[in-house]
């Protein structure tokens, strides 16, 4: 009996600690829930009767140097429907077929699908969504938010670039700039009840969207307006593929223009060229990527006789080569088991150096590489730069295709003289041109200067390091003087500007394969000529006809010079107005 007692005495006593156990246990978590996590459910139960709603920060805008808006922002509405809200349904989905354009289906899909939100429509212009507005419909959501817009359309498009439907940049300068012109999207929170009703009375919790900052470039709509428009025009007369033209300050890198027509239209991106056929999404996907491609910087060319300044350069700072050197042009080269030509066949006689680069005189630039030989060439190669890229800042940026060092023969090193067997982009052309001739010193070419707030104060000021010198002064005196002569005397007199001293350097080139018969004329210029402030190049790719660099691109860039050294307060000089009088 006593056994019985004391085991029934141990078993309440168990059963009551059990209890007193698992109180104490109900009580911890009513503690952990109450107090320890009490700030992490009441959010999750704000959660479940708010609602949120993205408000686009209004996207930083792209100016040009004179503060010309060159990529700005348009109001638009995003139209959405709430189910739970809507109490006449038919007449919703009537006013969204009309007032949307959408067809019905599609407008009863949306307004009878059970959701928290439903968005119907986005990027709708303002005037339709004040409409909408009017109407007044329960469960209807009219909230504005901003698309990106192009005041000039086609103005720069590949350099600008365009922004997605999140706003969000894709390419060129909204891309690359993406972090200082996105701004802060902002929300909009309503409260619900257990049937996602909107609650009267409690109102709706607002965070501001933070606007992102402007980018202020060097671009220049007057300069870049007078390239594209003298660029379209050559384009049509001698029906090319495409025409690229770059102009840039030599001094500091700044780019005042960057040209690629046929350009695109920045407000419709996705819309290819009239005439395009394609079998498929792949195929156009491919066909947008081309057309987005920025050629100045992102495709490569064989550059010809523009790049015998780099060839000249290194053999008079090397000292292999003077200005007076005196060299004889039967009208061909023989190079181990080559003979390779001049672009004249009859040859240019006894000539000077000088005499020969205004010639463009292929067996006069071999016999200075050769002089150099591989190594120093090589050298050359690499101290002016063109082994690495620019630096520009604009996404995508190509490398030179370039031999080996060890792969480079006598025959390689004479066509890569004049300018063939390798590939360069026209903005390493450019930029190492202007390096060669401003007194030495390597530039980056750019395009941001600075950002600033949507009052114009300041935030941040854009500096490109000046490189290590790559040529000396006195040498690149010399290279301005014999470039000058070309316009003056040699196949760059198409070039000339009365009034103005122009140096500059023309180029015929042939793509691969040479049987094709497609060419690649240039001409790179600058002025003035003794001190340049602008420096251009243009290419126009494959045109029909006369092709010669020296016939028809020079006379482009003489016209654009005509317009442009004017607008830039750049003053004729007395030498040349005299002497054009006593003619």
């Amino acid at each position: 009996m006593s056994k019985n007692k004391t085991f029934h005495k141990k078993k309440t006593l168990v059963v009551f600690l059990c209890c007193i156990a698992m109180l104490a246990g109900l009580i911890g978590r009513l503690v952990s829930l109450m107090v320890v996590q009490s700030e992490y459910y009441a959010k999750k139960a704000d959660d479940l009767h708010e609602r949120e709603r993205k408000i686009k920060a209004a996207r930083g805008r792209i100016l040009d140097v004179n503060g010309t808006v060159l990529a700005d922002n348009k109001t638009v509405c995003t139209i959405s429907v709430i189910h739970s809200q809507i109490k006449e349904p038919e007449k919703v989905i009537a006013m969204l077929v009309k007032e949307l354009g959408i067809d019905e289906a599609g407008a009863r899909k949306r307004v009878e699908k059970v959701s928290s939100i439903e968005r119907v429509k986005t990027n709708v212009e303002k005037e339709v969504g004040d409409k909408i507005r009017e109407y007044q419909l329960a469960g209807v959501k009219v909230d504005e938010d901003f698309r990106r817009y192009y005041p000039y359309n086609e103005l720069a498009s590949r350099v600008l670039g365009f922004t997605g439907g999140d706003n969000q940049g894709i390419i060129g300068l909204e891309v690359k700039y993406e972090e200082v012109l996105k701004g802060i999207n902002g929300t909009i929170l309503t409260t619900t009840d257990a049937r996602g009703i909107e609650q009267n009375g409690i109102g709706e919790k607002r965070k501001e969207p933070v606007a992102g900052f402007d980018l202020s470039t060097s671009l220049d709509y007057n300069i870049q307006m007078y390239a594209q428009q003298e660029a379209e025009r050559v384009m049509e007369q001698k029906e090319a593929e495409k025409v690229s033209i770059l102009l840039l300050n030599p001094k500091n890198g700044e780019i005042y223009a960057c040209v690629n027509v046929p350009e695109f239209n920045l407000n419709d991106p996705y819309t290819l060229s009239a005439g395009t056929v394609l079998s498929g999404q792949e195929e156009k996907t491919d066909a947008l990527n081309r057309m987005w491609r920025n050629t100045c910087i992102n495709d490569t060319y064989e550059p010809g006789s523009t790049f015998k300044i780099i060839t000249a350069s290194a053999g008079l700072e090397a000292g292999v080569v003077t200005l007076q050197d005196q060299f004889s042009c039967p009208g061909f080269r023989v190079v181990e088991d080559r003979r390779i030509h001049c672009a004249r066949r009859t040859g240019h006689g006894a000539e000077t150096f000088v005499q020969g680069v205004e010639n463009s005189c292929n067996p006069v630039f071999i016999d200075v590489a050769l002089r150099l030989g591989v190594e120093k060439y090589y050298s050359y190669f690499e101290k002016f730069g063109l082994l690495e890229k620019t630096g520009i800042d604009l996404p995508g940026e190509a490398g030179t295709i370039m031999h080996k060092e060890e792969n480079i023969g006598q025959v390689e090193l004479a066509t890569i003289a004049f300018g063939q067997s390798f590939q360069i982009t026209p903005m390493q052309l450019a930029t190492t041109a202007a390096s060669l001739i401003n007194g030495g010193e390597r530039i980056t070419p750019h395009f941001g200067v600075k950002v600033q707030d949507q009052e114009g104060k300041v935030i941040k000021t854009y500096s490109y390091e000046k490189k290590k010198r790559i040529l000396s002064e006195q040498t690149s005196e010399k290279m301005r003087y014999a470039l000058e002569m070309v316009v003056k005397e040699g196949g760059g007199k198409n070039g000339q500007v009365e009034g103005y001293r122009i140096g500059g350097k023309t180029a015929t080139s042939q793509t691969l394969p040479r049987s094709a018969n497609r060419y690649i004329s240039s001409f790179l210029g600058f002025a003035p000529a003794d001190d340049p402030v602008i420096l251009g190049v243009c290419i126009i790719y494959n045109p029909q006809g006369i092709y010669y660099g020296g016939t028809i691109a020079a006379p482009v860039m003489k016209t654009i010079f005509e317009n442009v050294l004017p607008y830039l307060g750049i003053e004729k000089t007395e030498v040349v107005a005299e002497k054009s009088k006593t003619e």
